[in-house]
C-alpha cells in the first residue's frame, strides 16, 4: 500500500502466499513475496522514485534465524538477482515457527518458574508466558536444535526480517512488536535480563537493541535503488507487528476500542496506564511513545467462521449474513462456544452448545448455528474487556454500544504507511495531530432495545467455561 502526504491510498497490490508461493517455507517465502510484490508494482507503472520513506508490518511472534555471515550478504546484494536467489542458504532454521505454534508449554512453564510466576512475567513483559510468543519458541529451538541456535547470527521477528530486506543489513526490533516476545521489559523498553537468562545463552547479542516504532533505521539498500528506481535518500522506518500496525491503520485514539476479525480475532485499545494481568496483553504503543495498547487475541477466528459458513450457508457469505439479519437477537436462548483449535483465552478446545434451559445439546439448526457462533464469539470478547464484518449489529447488541465501521482494508499495512509518514516526513510529530476518522463520517448501528438479553444469556456460559477451563 502506498499513501501520499494526505494519507490517501495511491496504490495497492498483494501476493497470495497459498496460490503464488505454495512451495516455500517461511523465510524464503517472505523473500520471494517481496520480489513478487515489487515486481508487480513495477509492471503496473508505479513510480518508485517518488517514495520518500517506507515501513511495514509482519505477523506477530514469528521468528527468523539468520545464519552466521548473512549480514554481509545483505550488504552486498547484487541488483541483477532476486532476493530469494541471493539469500538461499542464509537461514539457520528453514521452517521458522509462527504464531499458530502452541508446542512450547514446557518452555512457558520454565520461564514463569524462573522469573517468579505468571504474574511476574506479565508485570515485566506485559503478558504471562504464552506458547506462541517468540521467546518461548527460541527456547525450544535452543533445546531441540542447539546446533542451529549456535549457527544463528541474528534472530529477527517477521517485521524486522522484512525491514532487513529493505535496509540491506539486520534491522532492529521495534518496541511494539518486541512486546510480544516475553523478553522485553515494556516499561524500560529494554530486554529483561531475567527473561533472557531463562530462554537461551548469549541471546541479547542475537536480538540487537530494540528501537521505538517510528525510528528511522537508515537509508534504503542500494539494491532496491538500482533494481526498482527508489531514490537514494529513501528512508526505512522501523517495521512493527500486524496488530500494532492495525492500531495505526485505524487511526485509533485514547478511549477507542477496536475489534479486528481475521485469521485470529483481536480486541485492542489505546491506554495510558498499563496494568498487566495473566490474561491478555499489554504492548508498547506503536505511534505514541508514552502510551500502550491492550490486546486480547482469539485463535479461533475466520477459519472457524468459514467452517460454519461452509456447513450451514453453502459456502456463501451472502447467505451467512442474510441469516444473521433474519434470526432473532439472543438466538432464542441458544448459545455456542466454538474452539476448533486450542484457544488462547481461555486455554480450552472443543465445541459446546447450550439451549435456553442451560442444557448442553448436540447441535442447532443451520440458522441457529450461525447466530450462535457469531454471538458467542462477540460475547467472549465483551467478557474479556469489561473495562473498556459480519454483522455489526450483533457486535453492537453484545457490547451495548454503537459500532462504527471504517472503510479500511489492509489496516496493518496501511498503518505502516502512516507510520512512515510520522517517522520521516513529519519528523515524529504527535500522532494526534494527524487527520483521524470522524464518527459523523462513519456508518454505524446502535444496539437494539433487547441487548441485555444477549449479554445476560451469554454471561453464565462464558464465565463458567472460562474460569473452569483456563490455566
Amino acid at each position: 500500500v502506498a499513501v501520499d502526504g494526505n494519507l490517501s491510498v495511491v496504490h495497492q497490490d498483494n501476493v497470495q502466499f497459498d496460490s503464488e508461493l505454495p512451495e516455500f517455507g517461511n523465510s524464503m517465502m517472505i523473500s520471494q513475496a517481496l520480489d513478487l510484490i515489487l515486481g508487480k508494482m513495477k509492471n503496473a507503472g508505479f513510480d518508485f522514485s517518488r517514495v520518500k520513506a517506507l515501513s511495514g508490518s509482519g505477523q506477530q511472534h514469528g521468528s527468523v534465524y539468520w545464519r552466521k555471515g548473512t549480514n554481509q550478504v545483505l550488504r552486498d546484494l547484487q541488483p541483477g538477482k532476486s532476493l530469494h536467489e541471493l539469500l538461499k542458504g542464509g537461514f539457520a532454521v528453514s521452517d521458522s515457527p509462527v504464531w499458530m505454534d502452541s508446542s512450547t508449554t514446557e518452555q512457558c512453564q520454565y520461564l514463569e518458574t524462573a522469573v517468579g510466576g505468571a504474574q511476574r512475567v506479565a508485570d515485566i513483559t506485559g503478558s504471562r508466558a504464552y506458547e506462541r510468543f517468540t521467546g518461548n519458541q527460541i527456547a525450544k529451538i535452543y533445546k531441540a536444535q542447539p546446533e542451529k541456535y549456535e549457527d544463528t547470527e541474528r534472530i529477527s521477528l517477521v517485521s524486522s526480517f522484512a525491514a532487513s530486506l529493505f535496509l540491506g543489513s539486520y534491522a532492529a526490533i521495534d518496541y511494539s512488536d518486541g512486546s510480544g516476545m516475553n523478553l522485553m521489559d515494556i516499561f524500560s523498553k529494554q530486554w529483561a535480563d531475567s527473561c533472557l537468562e531463562a530462554t537461551a545463552p548469549h541471546l541479547e547479542e542475537r536480538l540487537g537493541a530494540p528501537v521505538h516504532s517510528s525510528a528511522v533505521l537508515g537509508l534504503l539498500s542500494p539494491y532496491h535503488v538500482t533494481r526498482y528506481g527508489f531514490p537514494e535518500d529513501c528512508k526505512v522506518v522501523a517495521f512493527t507487528g500486524d496488530n500494532p500496525g492495525s492500531l495505526a491503520g485505524m487511526r485509533l485514539q485514547e478511549g477507542d476500542i477496536a475489534v479486528s476479525l481475521g485469521t485470529s480475532d483481536t480486541v485492542f485499545l489505546w491506554i495510558k496506564e498499563p496494568r498487566p494481568t495473566v490474561e491478555g496483553h499489554i504492548f508498547c504503543n506503536p505511534v505514541d511513545r508514552p502510551s500502550y495498547m491492550a490486546l486480547i487475541c482469539y485463535k479461533n477466528g475466520s477459519l472457524t467462521r468459514e467452517r460454519i459458513r461452509n456447513k450451514c450457508a453453502g459456502g456463501s457469505w451472502e447467505v451467512f449474513s442474510s441469516v444473521l439479519r433474519t434470526t432473532p437477537t439472543g438466538n432464542n436462548g441458544n448459545i455456542g462456544i466454538y474452539f476448533d483449535a486450542m484457544e488462547i483465552t481461555p486455554s480450552a478446545v472443543g465445541v459446546h452448545r447450550f439451549d435456553k434451559e442451560n442444557t448442553k445439546v448436540a447441535g442447532f439448526s443451520a440458522q441457529g448455528e450461525i447466530r450462535a457462533l457469531v454471538e458467542g464469539q462477540f460475547l467472549a470478547k465483551r467478557h474479556a474487556v469489561p473495562f473498556l464484518f459480519f454483522h455489526t449489529q450483533v457486535l453492537s447488541d453484545v457490547f451495548d454500544a454503537p459500532v462504527y465501521t471504517i472503510d479500511v482494508a489492509n489496516s496493518a499495512c496501511l498503518g505502516c504507511g502512516y507510520r512512515a509518514l510520522q517517522g520521516d516526513l513529519i519528523n515524529g510529530i504527535d500522532w494526534l495531530s494527524l487527520p483521524h476518522y470522524h464518527k459523523d463520517e462513519m456508518v454505524f448501528p446502535s444496539p437494539k432495545s433487547n441487548v441485555c438479553t444477549v449479554a445476560d444469556l451469554g454471561s453464565n456460559h462464558i464465565c463458567c467455561f472460562k474460569y473452569t477451563s483456563c490455566s
